[in-house]
């Protein structure tokens, strides 16, 4: 009570919301007492939204998920991102051994069984990429698919979401296919792919492209390249790195220009220095540094990014010009519904999963709620 209200679609002064357990019950109108005994959180007139969800995490708070591939990196990763605003997460694993990936679905799967608050699902980035576009991606890591690569891929069930990222030029035909027919989500990224490949792609099922514009082909003027190919196909869902750093402002102006509303939505690619005073860290036996928000090798390549999605949707909002509404959808209901989970996530209407954020002036995370639990940022 007693602060502002975005609901999803529009930002209100006239309700209270009202919890129950895990779930939205209600939004009362301002003017309406609440029932007897009902505990009441004072707003102070700061902003109530639905909770921030991230689909591409690495680590965070000082941790690596390819590090340790366990639960208690997983807890102490979304420990780290709850502060600032994220309440849903699919954990990442860059391109590692098979070991390491069949470590990371154990633990993955482990969390989910244990409905570890937050966690929805595992995004395994890599490592069926193009070695031409790996990035900071290890190169002898990435490989073809091996033949049982669709149970390796697969192995997380129906207990939360997989989503892959893979090149589709280094997949045989009939491999994304496969993939969605079970369940599983599948994207574009570290590609090299051209217009043809692509569109063979969707055509099986390609759900979107992993941070546009970085690590893929651009667009040309007689081959639209992965970018064009993604800014011109209406269906596909786009993730961006919002830094300032990943991708000039005035690219991602011209990709919210391009594609229709609600499919284009912001991604941290979280690296274990964000939300953290940790300036350094070793990814596979090399030293990564933050230079001025920038997280790079000796050479200076990016690897990943120094990013919160409190940073994420500020930067939208003040760098980019997007209104505040829609940089908040962009972080809450359009990654919920890229997830298939637009049912019960990124809105806060009756009967919702109660993952809410309290935001100040400033748009600084102050609370969190995840399952209708609070925890002050």
């Amino acid at each position: 009570m007693n602060g502002r209200v975005f609901d999803g679609e529009r930002l209100r002064d006239d309700v209270h919301v009202a919890i129950e357990g895990e779930t939205i019950q209600a939004l009362l109108p301002a003017d309406e007492t609440p029932p007897a005994g009902a505990e009441r959180c004072n707003l102070e007139g700061r902003l109530l939204a639905p909770g921030f969800i991230d689909l591409q995490v690495n680590g965070g708070g000082g941790h690596l998920f390819n590090e340790a591939p366990s639960v208690e990196t997983i807890q102490a990763i979304m420990t780290s991102h709850r502060r600032h605003g994220t309440t849903g997460l699919l954990v990442t694993l860059i391109s590692d051994r098979r070991e390491v990936m069949q470590a990371a679905l154990n633990a993955a799967r482990q969390a989910l069984e244990q409905r570890l608050p937050g966690l929805l699902g595992l995004h395994l980035e890599g490592p069926y990429l193009n070695p031409a576009r790996k990035g900071i991606h290890p190169a002898a890591a990435i490989r073809p698919p091996e033949p049982d690569a669709l149970a390796l891929l697969t192995g997380l069930g129906d207990v939360g979401v997989t989503l892959v990222t893979l090149a589709p030029e280094c997949v045989p035909e009939g491999f994304i296919r496969s993939l969605v027919e079970r369940g599983v989500q599948v994207a574009a990224g570290h590609t090299d792919a051209d217009l043809a490949t692509l569109q063979r792609a969707l055509d099986e099922g390609l759900h979107g492209f992993t941070h546009l514009f970085n690590a893929m082909s651009p667009l040309g003027s007689r081959e639209p390249g992965t970018v064009g190919t993604a800014l011109a196909d209406t269906a596909s869902w786009c993730s961006v790195i919002v830094d300032g750093h990943h991708v000039h402002p005035a690219s991602l102006r011209i990709a919210l220009a391009a594609k229709p509303r609600g499919r284009l939505l912001l991604v941290t690619d979280a690296m274990p220095s964000a939300g953290s005073d940790q300036d350094r860290f070793t990814l596979f036996g090399e030293m990564i540094e933050r230079r001025n928000g920038r997280l790079v090798n000796s050479a200076g390549t990016l690897a990943g990014a120094d990013l919160t999605m409190e940073r994420a949707v500020a930067n939208t909002h003040q760098m980019l010009g997007v209104p505040l509404e829609e940089a908040l959808r962009m972080a809450s209901r359009y990654p919920a519904e890229c997830l298939g989970l637009g049912w019960q996530l990124g809105w806060i209407r009756p009967g919702y999963r109660a993952d809410l954020v309290l935001l100040d002036e400033a748009l600084r995370v102050c609370m969190t709620w995840v399952g209708g639990h609070p925890e002050v940022a």
